[in-house]
């Protein structure tokens, strides 16, 4: 189990030897990790975006079919958030309505709240942040935020996040200089893309401190 465990995450550096491996059922494996990281909250540590990025460049040299992987990866994508929501949902309510000095039930209203108010643009963005996208859906599932505007933004992020780093591997994957610092360029799209979530907190933070000077 360790070995499989080990191999999974280290998938987005050996997906050639994969591929070469594994043929066809390639896509099948590349679905099932999409699927797990984003539908189930035990395998948050995933390699979502790396793995994206390198198979769109694979894409490029013709081992993989692009626009094929694309649509099945963006089917995963959106089961995935679609299970982990109603796992939320259906889970959620009942450990906070259970009597216990650890759950604050303030707590489920207060997500309630906000996914009704921040649920959309949450979903989207948290697609870009690993662990995040893990989370998002089954907490917006927990806050039962509205089905219909679930899986409108649950098929947006699922869309960006699939279609955009598909196509930037399939461009830009292959570039030697991209190729060698990879990592580096995950981390800095992944703090791009963290940087609007934090400073959004920040700011919430200092106007609800504004507001108690007030009164």
């Amino acid at each position: 189990m360790p070995e499989i465990l080990t191999m999974l995450l280290q998938i987005d550096q050996t997906l050639g030897l994969w591929v070469e491996q594994y043929g066809a059922w390639i896509y099948l494996i590349l679905f099932l990790i999409i699927f797990a990281e984003t539908g189930l909250v035990v395998f948050p540590f995933l390699p979502g975006d790396s793995l994206l990025f390198i198979a769109g460049a694979f894409g490029a040299s013709g081992m993989l079919d692009p626009v094929a992987l694309g649509a099945l990866l963006l089917v995963a994508a959106i089961l995935g958030n679609t299970v982990n929501y109603y796992i939320g949902r259906y889970i959620g309510p009942k450990v906070f309505t259970t009597e216990s000095r650890f759950l604050d039930r303030k707590a489920l209203v207060k997500t309630q709240a906000f996914y009704a108010k921040h649920g959309g643009k949450t979903l989207v963005m948290s697609r870009f942040l690993p662990v995040f996208r893990t989370f998002a859906p089954f907490v917006a599932g927990v806050g039962s935020m509205n089905q219909a505007l679930f899986q409108l933004y649950n098929a947006l992020g699922a869309f960006l996040w699939i279609v955009g780093l598909i196509t930037a591997g399939y461009f830009f994957g292959n570039v030697p200089i991209i190729k060698d610092h990879l990592n580096t360029i995950v981390l800095i799209g992944i703090s791009a893309a963290a940087v609007p979530v934090a400073g959004g907190l920040i700011w919430k933070l200092v106007r609800r401190g504004a507001e108690k000077q007030q009164k």
